[in-house]
């Protein structure tokens, strides 16, 4: 019997699943196979998954557009693995991906489990920046999947394992269009399944390629943390907080900071002290980031670019995050109303 299924949902990324099946074709454990769904792509990857055929056992299969947690669900429905691993088509695996999950499991059996990820060498400035920003405990606390976390671990869905079991009883990913792998490791939790980070299974995962479509993933994901307390009461943390609350005391600073130049336009330079004040926690945020990201890869280039990427990530959460809580909490809209024009296009 297969041990592993690999379950990836493609949509218009052929080029990067041949990376992703290469990293395959290097794995020292060998005992598993690929199941890629082609989610209605318009750029579709058969010729690429029929490349590596020879190579590796994989099963195609191509339907109409869903969105990804209806195409995982349906990978899965055709998986034969005794464990399910989900992963997004943009990570590359390391060679002893596979082999550090076999020994996990073997020395501390789990249900569901899932690994962090990393930025390649080859990875560009701005992807290892919006890396930085979307691992670092000064941007996101570390809860995507480091050891030093301000909350328990929840499974992503770029890098996730269970038993295949597990996944039937649980009736897989549910139809919410961002946010849905959140929503299926609530669930596995909630189901008293033992669910463990395994550290050294990580992926290189490449993310966003320009701030702009980090910006909006970023806003979605704020967006989604609202939907998921209205489906989960008593999911929302402090820790989900924390980039709405950022948003609103960058904006006040900003603000007083503008206040200030005002003032001292028409009143005199000694109002300028209110511009300085106001800009000070920013600069001194901006300087540890940079500081943190230069130790991390070497780079003040990249360390610069992790500024921008790290008010991205946080501004563009906390928006979202306030937005939905707008719409939601206070306007009392449903999850699809709401939201059609964003997730439902």
């Amino acid at each position: 019997m297969t041990k592993y299924s690999i379950v990836v949902p493609v949509y218009n990324r052929p080029d990067e699943v041949e990376e992703l099946l290469e990293s395959l074709t290097r794995q020292e454990l060998k005992n598993f196979d690929v199941v890629i769904v082609e989610d209605g792509s318009s750029i579709p990857c058969k010729e690429i998954c029929d490349k590596y055929s020879g190579q590796l056992e994989i099963h195609y299969y191509d339907k109409p557009n869903e969105g990804p947690g209806q195409s995982r669900n349906y990978g899965v429905d055709r998986a034969r693995g005794e464990y399910v691993i989900i992963l997004d088509s943009d990570v590359v695996l390391p060679e002893g991906y596979l082999k550090s999950i076999d020994k996990e499991l073997a020395d501390n059996p789990c249900d569901a489990f899932g690994g962090p990820d990393r930025a390649h060498p080859s990875f560009t400035k701005i992807q290892k920046a919006i890396s930085y920003s979307m691992t670092s405990f000064f941007t996101t606390g570390g809860i995507r999947g480091g050891k030093k976390k301000l909350d328990k671990f929840y499974p992503r869905s770029f890098n996730m394992g269970l038993r295949h079991d597990v996944y039937d009883k649980l009736g897989g990913f549910s139809n919410m269009r961002f946010g849905e792998d959140i929503d299926f490791s609530i669930r596995v939790i909630k189901g008293g399944y033992k669910c463990r980070l395994f550290p050294e299974s990580w992926v290189w995962h490449k993310r966003r390629t320009d701030f702009k479509k980090f910006f909006r993933q970023v806003f979605n994901s704020g967006i989604a943390r609202i939907n998921l307390h209205k489906r989960h009461p008593g999911s929302l943390k402090l820790v989900h907080l924390l980039p709405a609350v950022f948003t609103i005391g960058t904006s006040a600073l900003v603000l007083c900071a503008v206040v200030g130049i005002l003032l001292s336009f028409f009143l005199g330079a000694k109002w300028l002290w209110l511009t300085v004040a106001a800009l000070a926690p920013l600069l001194l945020y901006s300087l540890i980031i940079a500081f943190d990201a230069k130790k991390q890869f070497g780079s003040w280039w990249i360390g610069c670019l992790s500024v921008i990427a790290a008010y991205i990530q946080l501004l563009g959460y906390g928006s979202g995050f306030l937005t939905a809580w707008w719409k939601r909490c206070i306007k009392g809209q449903d999850e699809f109303h709401a939201f059609s024009k964003t997730f439902y296009k």
